[in-house]
C-alpha cells in the first residue's frame, strides 16, 4: 500500500467516529490495598459524568465508556477524552461539571487536571504495568490463590449481608437517615451488631454513612426499601428463603435429592411475588416472540401470578386467558389480575398440573418456569396433556432454562439446576435435545427453539 493510500485509510477511519467526543473512564476493580481508580471513587465520578452529560443534552455528542486500568493507578480516577487524546487524572465528582462544560461543550480542556507531559505519562504507565506484572508473577510463584477464584469462594459473605438486611427490612428502617441505634430500635436488634451490618452495607455501596448517620443510596432506596419506586423486597424474600436450601447442597449431592420443606403461606406469597417480578420483566419479550395472531383462548399452566396471561391479553383484545394453578396460589393470582384491571379477560382455575386433564380447544398453552420443577417422566406426561388440550394447529410454548447438549451452559441455567436439586425431589434444568425429544414423542410437530435476551429460551411445538 502506498503512503498516500495509507493516509486515505487513516482519514476514513477518523471520519467513522460517530460521536464528537469519546470518554474512557477507568473503573477496574482491584483487590483491597491495591491502588486503583475504583478504590479512589471512580464509580461516583462516572455517575456524575453520566448525569452531567445527560443534563446538558450531550448524549448524542459524547460516548462514555468504562474501561480497565489506564496505568495511572495512584492518581485516579482517570479519564481519556478522544479524539484529542487528553488524559485527566484525579477527577472528582465536583470536577465533572467543569470538564463537561469547558472541554465537551466548548472544546477547552481543563488544564489543571490534564497530564501534559507525554514522556512522563508514558514512563509512569510503563512503571505501573511492570510493577503489576512482577506482582502477579510473585504471587503465582508463591502459590497464592487467584483473586477471582477467592472472590467466588467468598461470594456468600456479601450475599448474606444483603439478604439479612432484606430479611430485617433494614433499608426501610434507615429511611431518609438514621443512626445505628435508631435502626436497631426499629428492627428490634442489637445495637452493636446492627452497626456492624450497616457498616458492611456501606462498604458494599448500598448505604452512605456521614457523621454516624446512615442513608440509602438511590439503588437501595428504589429496589430494597418497602414502598420504594420498584420495591422488590417481597420478591427478594424468596431468595432469603433459598439460603437454607442451598446450605443443604452437599447432602443433596450425596443423596440425589433435596429435602422436603414446609411451604407455608409466607413462602407461597414470597415465591409468587418473585415469580411475578421475573415474569413481568420478561412478558413483553415472550409475547412478541410468540405472537397473538389467531389466539382467542389461552391456558397458562402453573401460571402463578398470571403475569404472562395479563401480558398476552393486553396484546390482543380478543384473547381470553385462564390461569391454571393450585388452590393456594389463586387468591394471589386474582389480586395481581385485579391490580392489572384484567378480571374480565383473565380467569383462574384450580388444579394440579401433575395429574388430570386441562380441558380442550385452546389455541395456545403456555408452560413457563414449570418444567425445571419436574422429573423427565413428569415432563413427558405434562406435554402429552398439553397436546390434548390444544385445538388442531394450536401451539404449546415452553419457557425455561434451555441448556446446551453438554449441560454446561448457559451459566445461570446450570446453577439453577442445582437450585432445583436442593429444592425439589427430581427437578433440574434440561437441554434443548431433551425438550425436542419429549415434544416430538408427545406428538408435537414443527418443534423449534426461539432465543430470548437473557438466560431463558422458548421451545415451541404445534398440534398437527
Amino acid at each position: 500500500m502506498s503512503p498516500d493510500a495509507r493516509v486515505n485509510v487513516v482519514e476514513e477511519l477518523n471520519n467513522m467516529e460517530p460521536f464528537r467526543f469519546h470518554v474512557y473512564a477507568c473503573d477496574q476493580q482491584k483487590p483491597d490495598g491495591v491502588p486503583g481508580c475504583a478504590a479512589r471513587g471512580s464509580a461516583m465520578t462516572i455517575d456524575a459524568l453520566r448525569k452531567e452529560i445527560a443534563a446538558r443534552g450531550l448524549v448524542d455528542d459524547v460516548q462514555l465508556t468504562t474501561c480497565g486500568s489506564l496505568g495511572l493507578c495512584e492518581r485516579g480516577p482517570n479519564l481519556v477524552v478522544y479524539p484529542e487524546g487528553i488524559w485527566y487524572s484525579g477527577v472528582k465528582p465536583e470536577d465533572v461539571p467543569e470538564i463537561v462544560e469547558s472541554h465537551l461543550q466548548q472544546g477547552r480542556p481543563v488544564a489543571r487536571l490534564v497530564n501534559s507531559d507525554a514522556s512522563a505519562l508514558e514512563n509512569e504507565i510503563r512503571t505501573n504495568r511492570d510493577k503489576y506484572v512482577a506482582g502477579l508473577r510473585a504471587r503465582d510463584a508463591s502459590g497464592v490463590m487467584p483473586d477471582d477464584l477467592m472472590q467466588t469462594i467468598r461470594g456468600f459473605q456479601e450475599s448474606r449481608v444483603v439478604l439479612s438486611a432484606i430479611e430485617l427490612d433494614v433499608f426501610s428502617a434507615v429511611g431518609e437517615g438514621a443512626t445505628a441505634a435508631q435502626v436497631a430500635n426499629t428492627i428490634a436488634a442489637d445495637h452493636r451488631a446492627t452497626e456492624m451490618l450497616l457498616n458492611a452495607l456501606t462498604a458494599l455501596g448500598l448505604l452512605v454513612k456521614i457523621d454516624d448517620v446512615f442513608s440509602a443510596t438511590p439503588v437501595s432506596n428504589r429496589f430494597l426499601t418497602s414502598g420504594g419506586q420498584n420495591d422488590a423486597r417481597a420478591a427478594m424474600m424468596h431468595t432469603v428463603g433459598l439460603w437454607q436450601r442451598w446450605s443443604t447442597l452437599t447432602q443433596a449431592v450425596r443423596s440425589g435429592s433435596g429435602a422436603n420443606a414446609d411451604r407455608d403461606a409466607d413462602w407461597t406469597r414470597w415465591f409468587i411475588a418473585a415469580m411475578h417480578r421475573n415474569a413481568s420483566e420478561r412478558a413483553r419479550a415472550v409475547v412478541e416472540a410468540v405472537g397473538t395472531a389467531g389466539v382467542s383462548r389461552m391456558l397458562d399452566v402453573g401460571g402463578g401470578s398470571g403475569a404472562y396471561s395479563i401480558a398476552f391479553a393486553k396484546a390482543n383484545d380478543a384473547l381470553r386467558a385462564e390461569v391454571f394453578d393450585l388452590e393456594s396460589v389463586l387468591p394471589l393470582a386474582r389480586g395481581y389480575i385485579s391490580d392489572a384491571g384484567m378480571e374480565a379477560r383473565v380467569t383462574t382455575r384450580a388444579g394440579d398440573l401433575r395429574r388430570g386433564t386441562f380441558g380442550n380447544d385452546y389455541d395456545l398453552v403456555l408452560v413457563s418456569a414449570i418444567c425445571h420443577m419436574l422429573s423427565a417422566d413428569e415432563n413427558r406426561a405434562l406435554l402429552k396433556r398439553c397436546l390434548a388440550a390444544l385445538r388442531s394447529g394450536g401451539r404449546v410454548v415452553v419457557q425455561d432454562f434451555i441448556l446446551n447438549r453438554e449441560k454446561t451452559a448457559p451459566r445461570t441455567g446450570v446453577l439453577f439446576s442445582l437450585n432445583m436439586l436442593v429444592g425439589t425431589e427430581e427437578g433440574a434444568s434440561y437441554s434443548e435435545d431433551e425438550y425436542r425429544a419429549w415434544m416430538s414423542a408427545a406428538g408435537f410437530r414443527d418443534v423449534n427453539r426461539i432465543g430470548l435476551v437473557g438466560p431463558t429460551s422458548l421451545m415451541v411445538g404445534s398440534n398437527p
